[in-house]
C-alpha cells in the first residue's frame, strides 16, 4: 500500500503492517486509486480542515484526481463546494456536486465572493508558492488553506522545474515557513496548513490504515465511485505518462499488471 519505490511492477514485497486487506468484488483499478487520491482527500477534509456539514469549500484543479475525491467525499459530507477547472471539466465537477469556476475566462475571488457570504471555510491548493498564499483571500475569518502536492516545488524538482537534474532539499522551505507563519499571525486568523501523505503514513500509520479502511467499505456500499479517466497495460506506462502531462485529465490513470 502506497509503496513509495519500486510501484511500477507486477509484484512487490511489502512489510504485513503496510497493507490492508480489499473486501472481495471491488474493482481493482477503483480500489487502488483510493490508495492515494482518496486517503489525501480524506485525510485533507477530515483531519486538516475539519470540514462540518454546511460549509463551504474551494478545490483548486477540481477535476483531477485528488480534485474529483474531494468533490465526492465533500458531497458525502454536505459541503457546499466550488471547483476551479477549465471548460473541459465544467460537466465532471458539476456531476459530483460542486460549482464549476473557469479560472481561464473568470475572476476566481469575484466569483467567490458572488457565491459565498465573506468566502469560503477551506481552500485546497496543490499548487503552492504564492497561489497558496493568495488563496487565504478567498477564505472566511478562521478558515484554512490545505496546501497540498508541494514537495517537488519545495524541492526546484517535477515537471515544473527550470533546474532539471538538480536537487536541493532545502529550497522554498523557508519562504513555505514564513507563509505558514503569516497565517498564524496575520489578522484574520486565515491559516495555511500543510498536508503530506508520506509524511502522514510514517508518522501515524495505524490512523493511516483506518482511513484507508473506511474509503474501501464507502467503495464496497458504492457511497464513492471513483473516476478512472483512462486504464493502461503496465509495459504502456510511458503512454499513459504522455496523457498525463498533456493536462486535462478527469479523474484518474489506472496501470494494469498482467495487462497486455
Amino acid at each position: 500500500m502506497l509503496p513509495i519505490f519500486g510501484a511500477y511492477t507486477q509484484f512487490i514485497c511489502l512489510p504485513q503492517c503496510d497493507l490492508v486487506p480489499v473486501p472481495p468484488g471491488l474493482d481493482p483499478a477503483e480500489a487502488v486509486s483510493l490508495v492515494l487520491n482518496y486517503i489525501t482527500a480524506y485525510q485533507m477534509l477530515h483531519r486538516c480542515a475539519h470540514a462540518d456539514a454546511g460549509q463551504s469549500i474551494l478545490i483548486h484543479g477540481a477535476s483531477g484526481g485528488v480534485g474529483t475525491a474531494l468533490l465526492q467525499l465533500g458531497r458525502l459530507r454536505g459541503l457546499t463546494m466550488y471547483g476551479t477547472c477549465s471548460s473541459r471539466g465544467a460537466q465532471a465537477v458539476t456531476d459530483l456536486g460542486g460549482t464549476p469556476i473557469d479560472y481561464r475566462r473568470e475572476d476566481l475571488h469575484q466569483e467567490v465572493l458572488r457565491h459565498t457570504a465573506g468566502g469560503v471555510d477551506a481552500v485546497f491548493d496543490p499548487f503552492g508558492g504564492r497561489h497558496m498564499w493568495d488563496a487565504r483571500g478567498d477564505l472566511r475569518e478562521g478558515g484554512r488553506v490545505v496546501a497540498y502536492g508541494t514537495t517537488t516545488s519545495l524541492r526546484e524538482e517535477g515537471l515544473g522545474s527550470k533546474r532539471r537534474g538538480h536537487r536541493n532539499p532545502l529550497h522554498g522551505i523557508p519562504i513555505f515557513g514564513l507563509y505558514i507563519l503569516g497565517g498564524l499571525l496575520l489578522p484574520g486568523r486565515r491559516r495555511i496548513v500543510p498536508y503530506s501523505i508520506q509524511w502522514f503514513k510514517r508518522l501515524r500509520p495505524a490512523l493511516f490504515r483506518r482511513d484507508f479502511s473506511t474509503l474501501l467499505e464507502l467503495l464496497r456500499t458504492r457511497q464513492l465511485r471513483p473516476v478512472v479517466a483512462a486504464r493502461f497495460p503496465l509495459p504502456q506506462a510511458r503512454q499513459a505518462h504522455e496523457l498525463l502531462s498533456k493536462g486535462g485529465v478527469i479523474g484518474k490513470i489506472v496501470l494494469i499488471p498482467g495487462a497486455t
